[in-house]
């Protein structure tokens, strides 16, 4: 950090968020938590609209709230900062904090593209500061449980990775926000598809346990479905493969007939494991392992500013390079295919309306457990859809 500040080794860091509605604020009250404890100073909050009462009654006695990132820097100079804004915005917001001298952590997805990636990069490294990644799955209790597992060989060679989600999703959450399910806003790539947003955790843990996630894959393949009068996808599956090691395949869908818990399914030729990446469940092939508390990532930055050597991030910048990758390969892919209206059905009326896609819940998992994509499986929709795209 910046040796013209004039605090002392003892005291708390100062902490930040550029954010404040959605799920930004949800790390207001962590935020407000660690202040409690003792443990940084909530210095203050930043939007580009005013935050609401909600919001500014968790900052503490002193803390400031304030209209844009480069106010809130000047003023509070955080030691540490969360940049929650929209997607688009990561890479503007956080390099701002970064030539700032703060530490950084950057909710998901972090880049939209690998020059967003290499610019944070960079700018961390000459920094000399931190740059988590809101991939909380990777603060899992279970995820060093399997990792030590295939590294010591329990499930035999690894050769492939399968991820499987899907939700329902209504009218609603396509109103959230002027970005919802949009492929580009006034010019600039937002990428809102099923992959690269709600199920961005499962991509990224998919590469992360398969051991691939800081390299550059070799091939991505990609089918993006659509229900909705939207750009981006609601429904998709991709195939990941690198020069060597295992690939990956991921299915997803937001047009399920009932919420599933996603997955990641580790495929070895002597056995498998199943890691429930929300609930922390870790099966291996029949036998269950009992898992502790899942880590936070935010106070696990905060540890890591302290003692940067004894205690490691758990979501680095690094860790997500192929993530990158594959929010790019999604940002430049044709627009999603309709799935056929004879596949779907209606359910709910107004902001609670959904679509259901028939017996996608079975399909994703399917595309999981066999590493192949729904054209592959034989999906009749996907073959359809497939056929009229290149007819």
């Amino acid at each position: 950090m910046s040796g013209s500040r004039s605090r002392t080794v003892a005291d708390p860091p100062r902490l930040a968020v550029v954010g404040t509605s959605g799920y930004a604020f949800s790390y207001l009250h962590r935020a407000r938590i660690l202040h409690d404890e003792g443990l940084v100073r909530f210095a203050g909050m930043a939007d580009i609209r005013p935050p609401s009462a909600a919001a500014i009654a968790l900052l503490p006695p002193g803390g400031t709230a304030h209209v844009g990132v480069d106010d809130l820097l000047r003023r509070c100079r955080p030691d540490i900062t969360v940049v929650a804004t929209p997607p688009h915005a990561h890479v503007q917001v956080g390099s701002a904090v970064l030539r700032a001298g703060s530490d950084l952590l950057l909710e998901t997805p972090p880049v939209l593209d690998l020059d967003g990636f290499t610019t944070l990069s960079r700018l961390a490294g000459q920094a000399k500061a931190a740059c988590q990644t809101g991939f909380q799955s990777f603060g899992s209790p279970a995820l060093p449980v399997l990792q030590a597992a295939i590294a010591a060989g329990k499930l035999g060679k690894i050769v492939g990775v399968g991820a499987a989600g899907a939700w329902i999703r209504t009218d609603a959450y396509y109103r959230r926000n002027p970005w919802a399910g949009r492929r580009w806003l006034d010019g600039e790539p937002v990428v809102d598809g099923v992959l690269t947003n709600p199920f961005s955790h499962a991509v990224a843990t998919a590469l992360l346990v398969g051991g691939v996630a800081e390299r550059d894959p070799a091939e991505i393949a990609l089918e993006l479905y659509g229900t909705r009068d939207i750009e981006a996808d609601d429904t998709a599956c991709l195939r990941i493969r690198f020069g060597d090691g295992p690939e990956i395949v991921v299915a997803a869908s937001l047009c399920a007939e009932q919420d599933h818990e996603p997955y990641v399914v580790v495929h070895g030729d002597r056995g498998r494991a199943k890691f429930w990446y929300k609930s922390h469940r870790l099966e291996f092939d029949d036998e269950r392992v009992h898992c502790g508390q899942p880590a936070d990532l935010l106070r696990n930055l905060v540890a890591h500013h302290r003692d940067p050597d004894g205690v490691p991030l758990l979501a680095p910048l690094p860790s997500t390079r192929a993530f990158a990758s594959v929010v790019e390969a999604v940002r430049d892919a044709p627009s999603p295919a309709r799935i056929p209206a004879g596949w779907i059905r209606t359910v709910g009326e107004g902001a609670s309306r959904h679509p259901v896609v028939r017996g996608i819940g079975e399909e994703v998992a399917v595309a999981a457990d066999r590493l192949a994509l729904f054209s592959e499986l034989g999906v009749p929709w996907a073959s359809r859809a497939a056929a009229d795209r290149t007819g």
